[in-house]
């Protein structure tokens, strides 16, 4: 009976089990109430992306370099859109300058007035003064008798055969008016004074000599005035009337520095005076206000870092050639880049003679002196006076077409690691064609390399730029770079006493080029942990 009754009913067993499963089951239940899909203890399971970012974010340098582009981004692109000015808009200031406006000569020694050119030539005019030196009153040349003639203390007529052909003074007969003096007009100036006439005749016309040696026609209108003094303009188009000359005058022979002038149309100008003793004569400089560029302002309100050579404001220039910079990097990074990606695609996938084919052409870009040959076709450009915007075209692409060399083997060197791989067998037996192995399966595994190597070839693009513009072989103006900004301190007087025409420029082309590089060591160590073991 004991027996009996320690063994169990089989059914009741089967009981027991079921009852046991259930509460294993709502065991179960209860415990996956506790613990939802966002809960920290459960594993998270994260994408090659998503892992890549991670990593980078962690990196607290590369984040800050990251920023820093975006600072530099915003600066440009968006900078350039709030600046109230534009990268070419001129800007000027009124300025009182002296400029050169005449010339004053004493003259201390004989000239001549020619009336036969053919008779009182240049060896006749050293052999009347050699007469006049040693106080001779004629003399013989040639076989030719002339005769010398003292009008006045200094003044001397050279005649021939009865004929007067030239005079020797060193007084001189000066036309008011623009129009020129003839021959016979000075001469009897000269014979009217000497004899102390107040009046002669010459050229068909009656004037009249007065004692400061004032000569008026007889509408009274002065035609002429006999002096010592040469009064000459600068400029050929500039007419002295009587009154500046004879204030000038005054003031050169009471050894005045400076004098006031005021014009018939009421309009007052200082000269100043200043003697050369080279020529032995006095030159007059005047000075006017001018509109000029404003050139180099230091920084004000207007202009936050000042203005540069050609008067424009440097912060939008900054502005501007930061956008400039960052294109032309981003432009040339992405033609060496994509002519890397064909090329090392293609020789890396296909092989064999092909392979052989590409790889001898990028040795040759790699012996290829690129800085001669950019120089070259910078002097090219020059010579044919290309438009900047087209210029700037011309050098992106040269740029771009000098630099793919390297993408293009990096490029096969992954390829010809990855092509063996399972899933290329596969694509091979799905038979998908050889362009679609290469650009849809094969390039997108290359990607993070490029990336990195797009990154990092950025920073040297914008240096190499920066260099090119600098030597006046890149971006030309009106369009502004950091590099043909800095050029500026070609000129020493600029380097040393304007620091704020090239140090901010410097600033952000060192910032932004080593916040490349930054961005690019963090990707490289993001897309590749191992680095940092």
């Amino acid at each position: 009976m004991k027996d009996i009754k320690e063994n169990k009913d089989p059914s009741e067993t089967i009981k027991e089990e079921l009852q046991n499963a259930n509460k294993i089951e709502e065991q179960i239940n209860s415990d996956s109430d506790q613990y939802s899909l966002n809960d920290d203890r459960r594993v998270k399971v994260l994408s090659p992306g998503q892992l890549v970012a991670k990593r980078f974010i962690r990196n607290r340098l590369a984040v800050t370099g990251m920023v820093i582009l975006l600072i530099m981004f915003i600066f440009s692109f968006i900078g350039g859109l709030l600046s109230p000015y534009d990268q070419d808009q001129k800007f000027y200031r009124v300025d009182a300058q002296a400029k050169d406006y005449a010339g004053v000569l004493h003259n201390e020694e004989y000239r001549y007035t020619i009336g036969d050119k053919d008779l009182f030539k240049s060896s006749v005019n050293a052999q009347a003064l050699k007469a006049i030196i040693t106080g001779k009153d004629s003399f013989d040349y040639n076989g030719v008798s002339y005769t010398l003639e003292q009008l006045e203390d200094e003044v001397f007529t050279v005649s021939t055969g009865g004929k007067v052909i030239g005079i020797v003074s060193k007084e001189l007969v000066n036309s008011s008016t623009q129009e020129a003096l003839s021959f016979d007009f000075t001469l009897a100036a000269f014979q009217a004074k000497s004899e102390g006439k107040d009046s002669f005749t010459a050229d068909g016309a009656e004037f009249k000599l007065g004692e400061d040696g004032i000569i008026t026609d007889a509408a009274g209108n002065e035609k002429a005035y006999i002096s010592a003094y040469i009064v000459k303009a600068v400029m050929s188009d500039v007419f002295f009337t009587r009154e500046f000359k004879n204030q000038l005058i005054d003031a050169v022979e009471a050894g005045e520095k400076s004098f006031k002038f005021t014009d018939a149309d009421g309009q007052e100008a200082e000269y100043i005076l200043s003697y050369d003793a080279a020529t032995k004569g006095w030159d007059v400089k005047q000075e006017i206000d001018t509109k000029v560029f404003d050139t180099y302002s230091a920084p004000s309100k207007e202009h936050w870092l000042g203005t540069d050579r050609n008067g424009m404001d440097m912060l939008t220039r900054l502005m501007y050639g930061g956008r400039i910079s960052l294109m032309i990097g981003f432009i040339v990074v992405f033609l060496e880049t994509f002519l890397g990606i064909i090329m090392g695609g293609i020789s890396g996938y296909f092989g064999g003679w092909i392979d052989g084919l590409i790889m001898r052409i990028v040795d040759v870009f790699y012996c290829i002196p690129s800085m001669p040959i950019i120089i070259i076709l910078g002097a090219a450009m020059d010579a044919a006076n290309l438009p900047s915007l087209t210029r700037m075209i011309y050098l992106m692409l040269i740029l771009g077409f000098l630099g793919w060399a390297g993408v293009a083997r990096l490029v096969r060197g992954q390829i010809l690691s990855l092509r063996e791989q399972e899933f290329m067998t596969a694509t091979e037996a799905c038979g998908i064609a050889p362009s679609r192995r290469i650009f849809r399966h094969l390039i997108p595994n290359v990607m993070p390399q490029l990336i990195v190597y797009m990154t990092m070839g950025l920073g040297s693009t914008i240096i190499l730029e920066a260099t090119l513009s600098f030597l006046g072989l890149g971006v030309r103006f009106p369009f502004a770079s950091w590099g043909n900004i800095i050029n500026d301190v070609n000129d020493t007087f600029v380097l040393t006493n304007y620091w704020f025409i090239w140090i901010p420029a410097g600033v952000l082309l060192l910032v932004t080029v080593l916040a490349f590089n930054i961005v690019g060591d963090g990707l490289r160590d993001a897309f590749d942990p191992k680095m940092k073991r």
